[in-house]
């Protein structure tokens, strides 16, 4: 878990097959998972991401889980699990880009990618409401930051062939915005590379 830089105080070494399986039989439990979250195991944690009602999550809560995330793989799942679908969702994607705590920054950007994932039925138009979020982060060198806005971008540019040729414009755009920055130039040449595949190309013309 260290060499794939997931780091938590307290772990007992359960697999994701296992965290998984328990989820299936426990099903969606809310109070049990505020309770498990409170405990601040690694596992417990994982599996409160998979059996919490999005619909029950309040603000308060929202902010309470997303102020504890001490590494990437918490971070993911319960931005993948629940707040991918909570009612104020790009309320608070704005909020936490603006917070300068690295993994709740890389939750604003972990929820747009799973968001640009799983709602199929989501205007295209309505992700260009990030862009201004991905031009003003894009600088940020943490590692687990700079993954997300690129993970966000290269997502959004994968649903369609509009927004991939809207998403190719934003990384020439944050190129001429920031010429120097290295962070920018990885981001961007990493996105272009996929965005311009020509197997990602093929799929999105079908």
């Amino acid at each position: 878990m260290a060499r794939f830089g997931i780091v938590s105080k307290k772990v007992f070494g359960l697999s994701s097959p296992m965290i998984k399986a328990l989820a299936k039989k426990v099903k969606k439990n809310h109070e049990l998972a505020i309770e498990l979250w409170e405990t601040g195991i690694y596992e417990s944690r994982i599996l409160a991401g998979l059996i919490a009602d999005p619909q029950k999550m309040n603000r308060e809560l929202t902010d309470k889980w997303v102020n504890d995330f001490d590494n990437w793989a918490i971070c993911d799942n319960t931005c993948s699990n629940i707040f991918d679908k909570i009612n104020f969702r790009d309320e608070k994607i704005f909020e936490w880009a603006e917070n300068d705590k690295e993994f709740v920054r890389r939750a604003a950007f972990a929820t747009i990618a799973y968001n640009a994932v799983h709602d199929k039925k989501r205007d295209d138009d309505e992700f260009i409401m990030y862009f201004p979020l991905i031009k003003t982060y894009a600088i940020d060198n943490r590692n687990f930051v700079k993954k997300a806005v690129n993970w966000a971008i290269r997502q959004m540019g994968k649903r369609s062939r509009y927004l991939n040729s809207i998403c190719l414009e934003l990384c020439e755009e944050l190129l001429k915005l920031y010429p120097s920055d290295k962070t920018v130039k990885w981001i961007t040449t990493d996105a272009i590379r996929e965005l311009t595949d020509e197997k990602i190309l093929a799929r999105l013309k079908r």
